[in-house]
């Protein structure tokens, strides 16, 4: 007899703008970790008087909870990078249930997009898997094969335990810990 879960599914809520208050479902799978509620209303504060217009992508979307709360609160364009296929599945499907236009869910790595990609963006999120220990090389290929719009801001989330060695055209703005996590604002003066 196979027993029946009694476990709810994740959820994700939406935090403000458009979309306030919207519960969306999550799969569950490894190395999925979404961004606090906490996390993430902090970085949108910081990010308030930027982010309408902004053209966006997440990097790691996972459950796409940074990507849909830039979209939600007045993005221009967010594409949204995860490699996981039933992840892709699940985004798709609450991109189409909010009818989020200005969203795009592209199935391949962060490393894939960032070597194929042909655009700048103003806001970046990066938000790997924390055993993966992504982070240097995806912010290596932002900066050689220069993603960053002038003024672009970068947001990092990574564990207390791990250093980042940023380029020099990267200056920190804000950063702050939660726990076991550690996550900054970043912003790139270009050429």
């Amino acid at each position: 007899m196979v027993k029946k879960s009694n476990k709810r599914p994740h959820q994700l809520r939406v935090i403000a703008g458009q979309w306030r208050g919207r519960k969306l479902t999550v799969c569950d799978a490894i190395g999925l970790r979404p961004t606090s509620d906490r996390i993430r209303e902090t970085v949108f504060n910081w990010l308030t008087p930027k982010i309408t217009g902004a053209k966006c992508v997440d990097l790691f979307a996972g459950t796409g909870a940074l990507g849909i709360e830039a979209a939600s609160r007045g993005a221009a364009a967010v594409d949204l990078v995860e490699v996981n296929k039933s992840a892709v599945m699940q985004l798709n499907a609450h991109l189409t249930t909010l009818d989020a236009k200005q969203c795009h869910c592209h199935h391949t790595t962060a490393q894939q997009w960032i070597v194929q990609c042909r655009q700048q963006y103003d806001i970046v999120f990066i938000d790997p898997p924390f055993q993966a220990a992504l982070w240097a090389e995806v912010v290596s290929g932002l900066h050689q094969y220069q993603l960053l719009a002038q003024g672009a801001w970068i947001y990092i989330e990574q564990p207390n335990t791990a250093a980042i060695t940023l380029p020099d055209k990267w200056q920190q703005y804000k950063q702050k810990k939660a726990g076991a996590v550690s996550y900054g604002l970043y912003q790139y003066h270009g050429e």
